[in-house]
C-alpha cells in the first residue's frame, strides 16, 4: 500500500533500498523497474479490464430517500420531503429542495428508486461487508487489475477521506467498518490512503508533508527532499535506465494528482464547497458539528482530487467525508431541513460540478461516479424533524461509465418506506460496477483468482436499464 504521511523521516529503520521495492503491490514482488518490464502483462490484462475508472462517494450515515432524489410531495405531511422538491430536466421528476443544481443536471445521470441495503444498521456495507467478503470494493478490483498500474505506476485503488486535502479535519470514522479492508485478499490489495498520517508496514511510502497537498512548492520540495534522502548513498544514480525511468514515473504520476496548480483557478472555485457552510454559521446545539463542517470544507476538492486520480489511471476511488447523513435531529444530529443545508448543499455543489467537469472533459464514459450510503431513512418524520434508520430502501444515483443515464430506475411504494417494483440490492450495485470495470466473464474464466473473489464479483445482476 502505498501511504502519504507528514513525517518524512519517521520510521527511519526501513532501509532506503526498500523505498524502491515495490513487493507485494506489483504482482508477487516486483521492483519499479519491473513495472516497465511486464507490458506484455499489462497487454494481456487488457482483455480483462476496461479503460474506465469507479469514483464511489459514500454518504456515510445514511441519506434520506425523501430529501434527496425521491420527495414523495404527494405523501401527507410527516412524509413527504421536508424540504420541498425541485423540478428536473427529466419531465415529471422531482428532486428534493435542495438539490438544485443537481436538477439542472438530471439528464445526465440516473437515479435507483427501489434499492435495498437489506438492514438499517450503521456500516459501510456497499463499501466493505459480506457481499464484498469483508473487503473494500476496490480491493477486489485491485486483486484482478494488479495493485500498481504497470504502465503508469499508479495504485489502482485509492480512498479519500477529508485529510488527503485538508490536514486539519477530522480522522476518518472507522467506528462503524475498515474502509481500508482486505478481507482474506492481503494488505497488498488495500487501498492508498493519501493524508493518512499512518505508519506504513506493508511495500513502500512516499513521505510528503501533508500541511499543504494543494500547495505546488510545498508538494515539489518534498518530494526533492524525498529523492535527496534516498539518494545519500548515490543509490538513485546508480540505478539501471529502467529503474531510473520507473523511480521517475512513480514520482511524477502520483504527485502530479496532487497539484491542483495546473488546474483552472475558475474550475477549482466551481469545485470549492468550503464557502458554502462556513463553521460558524453551523449551530452548536449539535455534538455533529465538526464532521459537518468537514464534509462542506473537502467535499469539492475531494471529488475533483478523484476525477485527477482517475485520469492518471486509477481504478477504484472511494471518497466519503463523514459520518454527516444521520439525521435523527437528536443531540448528536441536525433535522432533516438543517441538516439538508449543511449536507445536502455541498453535496449538490460538488457532485454537479463534478459531473460538468467530466462532461466538458470528454470522460463521460471513462469515469462512473456511483453516490449512496449504507441505508436510506425511515418513511416519517420523527417529533423532532429528523428522520430515523431505514434498511427497506435508500438512495442511489449513478453518472458515466458509459451507462445509460437520464433515467428513474425502478419505483417505490406510495410512503417511500418500500420497492414497488423489484429491488436493486447491494450484489447488484457490485455487479453494475465490475461489469463497468471488467470483462466478467473473462474474470470466471481466470486462473488463479480466488474463488470467493470470483463468486462477490460475479454474485449479482447488473442493473437493468443501465447496461
Amino acid at each position: 500500500m502505498l501511504t502519504l504521511q507528514d513525517d518524512v523521516m519517521a520510521d527511519a529503520r526501513m532501509r532506503r533500498r526498500e523505498f524502491l521495492r515495490v513487493g507485494g503491490l506489483a504482482l508477487g514482488g516486483l521492483t519499479l523497474a519491473d513495472l516497465f518490464a511486464v507490458k506484455a502483462l499489462a497487454q494481456a490484462k487488457k482483455r480483462l479490464l476496461h479503460d474506465k475508472s469507479v469514483i464511489f462517494l459514500f454518504m456515510h450515515g445514511g441519506p434520506s430517500q425523501f430529501e434527496t432524489f425521491d420527495p414523495k410531495m404527494e405523501a401527507p405531511a410527516g412524509i413527504r420531503s421536508a424540504t420541498g422538491e425541485t423540478n428536473t430536466t427529466i419531465p415529471g421528476v422531482t428532486f428534493g429542495g435542495t438539490l438544485e443544481k443537481l436538477a439542472r443536471l438530471a439528464h445526465k445521470f440516473s437515479i435507483v428508486r427501489s434499492f435495498v441495503t437489506g438492514d438499517g444498521n450503521h456500516d459501510i456495507k456497499p463499501v466493505m461487508g459480506k457481499d464484498t467478503i469483508g473487503a473494500n470494493m476496490g480491493s477486489l478490483y485491485a486483486r484482478v487489475a494488479g495493485p500498481l498500474r504497470a504502465d503508469s505506476a499508479m495504485p489502482s485503488n485509492i480512498a479519500l477521506f477529508p485529510r488527503a486535502v485538508k490536514p486539519d479535519t477530522g480522522p476518518a470514522i472507522t467506528a462503524f467498518g475498515n474502509f481500508e479492508a482486505t478481507g482474506d485478499l492481503g494488505a497488498a490489495y488495500a487501498p492508498f490512503v493519501p493524508g493518512s498520517g499512518k505508519g506504513l508496514h506493508q511495500d513502500m511510502r512516499l513521505n510528503l508533508p501533508q500541511q499543504r497537498v494543494n500547495d505546488r512548492r510545498t508538494l515539489l520540495s518534498a518530494l526533492d527532499q524525498w529523492k535527496r534522502w534516498t539518494d545519500t548513498d548515490g543509490l538513485v544514480d546508480g540505478l539501471s535506465a529502467f529503474q531510473q525511468q520507473a523511480f521517475d514515473t512513480l514520482l511524477r504520476n502520483v504527485s502530479d494528482a496532487f497539484d491542483f496548480s495546473k488546474e483552472d483557478p475558475k474550475l477549482i472555485e466551481r469545485y470549492d464547497t468550503a464557502t458554502l457552510v462556513p463553521k460558524e454559521r453551523i449551530s452548536k446545539v449539535w455534538n455533529n458539528r465538526e464532521h459537518y463542517a468537514d464534509h462542506a470544507a473537502t467535499l469539492g476538492k475531494l471529488l475533483l482530487l478523484a476525477r485527477r486520480l482517475c485520469e492518471r489511471g486509477c481504478g477504484f476511488v472511494t471518497v466519503t467525508t463523514s459520518f454527516v447523513w444521520d439525521m435523527h435531529a437528536d443531540v448528536n444530529n441536525a433535522t432533516m431541513t438543517e441538516g439538508m443545508g449543511y449536507v445536502g448543499v455541498p453535496f449538490d455543489h460538488a457532485v454537479s460540478a463534478f459531473i460538468e467537469d467530466v462532461e466538458a472533459r470528454g470522460l463521460r464514459d471513462k469515469i462512473l461516479l456511483v453516490c449512496c450510503g449504507e441505508m436510506g431513512r425511515t418513511p416519517y418524520i420523527n417529533k423532532n424533524g429528523g428522520r430515523d434508520h431505514w434498511g427497506n430502501l435508500a438512495p442511489l444515483m449513478l453518472y458515466g461509465g458509459g451507462l445509460k443515464m437520464g433515467q428513474v430506475i425502478g419505483q417505490s411504494s406510495s410512503n417511500g418506506g418500500e420497492p414497488a417494483s423489484n429491488p436493486i440490492t447491494i450484489p447488484d450495485l457490485m455487479a453494475t460496477i465490475m461489469h463497468t470495470l471488467m470483462d466478467v466473464g473473462e474474470v470466471r474464466a481466470t486462473s488463479g483468482l480466488p474463488k470467493n473473489l470470483v463468486e462477490a464479483i460475479t454474485r449479482g445482476e447488473a442493473i437493468k436499464g443501465l447496461i
